[in-house]
C-alpha cells in the first residue's frame, strides 16, 4: 500500500516539476484540456441552471395547473394564430359554471390583465401589470406575502379598493419595499387604492410569465372597474386536486367547456387547454441540442489535449531514458515504470482541467453579476471533469508510458 501511495507521490513530484521547468511548453500542450474542460463545465453548468430556472419558472405557473384560454401555448413558425383569433375569451361567468361541472378540480381562478401607471406622491411609475383575479388565484401561483396580508374574502365580494403590491414597485415607490404598507398609491383612471401587501422578491424569470416583482395584483371586482374584461386578455386557471392527473382534469375540463359553450359534436374546441406541466417537454429537445453542441466542441478540444499531453510525455521519456534503465537495473519492474508515467499524465491532465474550472469559476461569478442570471456549478459535473481529465491523462499516456516500460536498461543506460 505505502509503495503505491511513494508511486503517487514521486508521479505528482515530477509532472509538478516537468510544469515548472518548461512552463510555456506544458501550458501549450494542456491548452487543449484545458479550453476542452472549460467548454464542458462552462456547457454543461449553464444548461443545469437554465433547466432548474425554466423548472422554477414552470411551477411558479402552478403544479398540476391547466389555462383556459382562446390562444394554444407554444407558438412556433407554423401557429395558425387566424384561427384562434376568432375564438371568443373566457368568461368570469364560465368559472362558477366550471365548478359546478368538474368537482375534480382543486381550485378555479379567473384572471385578467392590464398595464398602466401607479403613482404615489411625485414619483410615478409607468408600464405596471396589473393583475386582477379571484379567490383561488394565491392557491395556484407562488405568492407569498412578505409584509402586510393578501386579499380576504370580503375585499373579493365587495371589489374593495386595495392592491397587493410586488417588491421591485414597492421599492422604487417607497425605498424600501415595506414601508409601503398602508400607503395610499393612485392607479388608473385617478382611481385610489390602499397598500395592504407586499410580495416577497421572485427574481428574474426565464419565461416571463407572472412577473410579481413588477406588478400589482388586484381583486376581479376591483379590477374590472378600470378595465374591460374581454381586453384583459382573460383566462381560466383549474389547479388538479391531488387524486387526478392533469390529462384526466383537461378531458374532463374538455367536455365541461363544450357543454358550456353548447358546441355540437361536429364543431370545433372555440378554446384552448393549456398543460402547464407538459410545457417542459418543449424544452428537452433545446436542452439536449446545447449539450451536444457543447460536447463536440469540448471532444476536439480533449482530442487536441490528447496529443500536446501525449508530446509531452514522449519529451519525458526521452529526458529520464537513462534514469529509466537505472531504474530497471535495480529491480523496477514494468508495472512500476508503467504507472509512474500513465499517473504522471493525468496529473498534468488535472493541472489543465483545475486551470479551466477555475477560469470557469471566474466567468460564472462575472456573468451572474452582469446579467443578474445566477449560473452555479453542480458538483456532479465537477466530479465528472475530474474524470475526463484522468481518462484523457491516460489515453494520452498510454504508448508513452508503455515505451517507457518496455525500454532494455543497459541500452537505456547507455544513452
Amino acid at each position: 500500500m505505502f509503495r503505491y501511495l511513494e508511486i503517487i507521490g514521486s508521479s505528482c513530484k515530477m509532472a509538478l516539476q516537468e510544469f515548472r521547468s518548461n512552463k510555456l511548453r506544458t501550458f501549450l500542450s494542456l491548452l487543449g484540456i484545458t479550453f476542452g474542460i472549460f467548454c464542458i463545465i462552462s456547457v454543461l453548468s449553464t444548461i443545469s441552471s437554465m433547466q432548474l430556472a425554466v423548472n422554477n419558472d414552470l411551477k411558479a405557473f402552478g403544479n398540476k395547473t391547466i389555462y383556459i384560454d382562446k390562444w394554444q401555448y407554444g407558438g412556433g413558425p407554423d401557429f395558425p394564430w387566424w384561427k384562434y383569433i376568432k375564438r371568443p375569451v373566457p368568461k368570469y361567468e364560465e368559472v362558477k359554471l366550471l365548478k359546478l361541472k368538474v368537482p375534480d378540480a382543486a381550485h378555479i381562478s379567473f384572471d385578467i390583465d392590464g398595464n398602466s401607471n401607479v403613482d404615489y406622491g411625485d414619483n410615478t411609475l409607468t408600464g405596471v401589470n396589473y393583475y386582477g383575479n379571484t379567490e383561488d388565484f394565491d392557491k395556484i401561483q407562488q405568492v407569498t406575502v412578505g409584509a402586510g396580508r393578501y386579499f380576504q374574502q370580503a375585499d373579493f365580494d365587495r371589489g374593495t379598493p386595495y392592491v397587493v403590491m410586488g417588491y421591485r414597485i414597492a421599492e422604487r415607490l417607497f425605498v424600501k419595499a415595506e414601508k409601503g404598507v398602508g400607503h395610499t398609491v393612485k392607479l388608473k383612471d385617478g382611481k385610489t387604492a390602499i397598500v395592504i401587501g407586499i410580495i416577497e422578491k421572485q427574481g428574474q424569470s426565464l419565461l416571463g410569465g407572472w412577473d410579481f416583482d413588477n406588478s400589482i395584483l388586484l381583486t376581479y371586482n376591483f379590477m374590472k372597474q378600470m378595465f374591460r374584461e374581454e381586453n384583459g386578455d382573460p383566462k381560466i386557471l383549474v389547479q388538479a386536486g391531488a387524486n387526478i392527473s392533469t390529462a384526466a382534469l383537461t378531458d374532463e375540463l374538455r367536455g365541461a367547456m363544450r357543454s358550456i359553450r353548447k358546441l355540437s359534436p361536429t364543431q370545433e374546441d372555440n378554446f384552448a387547454l393549456n398543460d402547464i406541466d407538459s410545457l417542459s417537454k418543449f424544452f428537452d429537445p433545446i436542452f439536449t441540442g446545447m449539450n451536444i453542441g457543447g460536447w463536440a466542441i469540448a471532444a476536439l478540444s480533449l482530442i487536441v489535449g490528447m496529443f500536446g499531453v501525449a508530446n509531452i510525455m514522449f519529451v519525458t521519456v526521452r529526458e529520464r531514458t537513462s534514469q529509466i534503465g537505472l531504474k530497471k537495473a535495480i529491480g523496477a519492474k514494468r508495472g512500476v515504470i508503467l504507472m509512474e508515467f500513465l499517473l504522471e499524465s493525468a496529473f498534468l491532465c488535472i493541472i489543465g482541467g483545475m486551470i479551466g474550472l477555475i477560469a470557469v469559476f471566474i466567468l460564472t461569478l462575472v456573468f451572474s453579476s452582469v446579467v443578474g442570471f445566477h449560473v452555479f456549478i453542480p458538483l456532479n459535473i465537477i466530479v465528472l471533469a475530474v474524470f475526463i481529465c484522468l481518462f484523457t491523462g491516460v489515453s494520452a499516456g498510454i504508448i508513452p508510458a508503455f515505451v517507457a516500460a518496455r525500454m532494455d536498461p543497459v541500452v537505456a543506460i547507455r544513452s
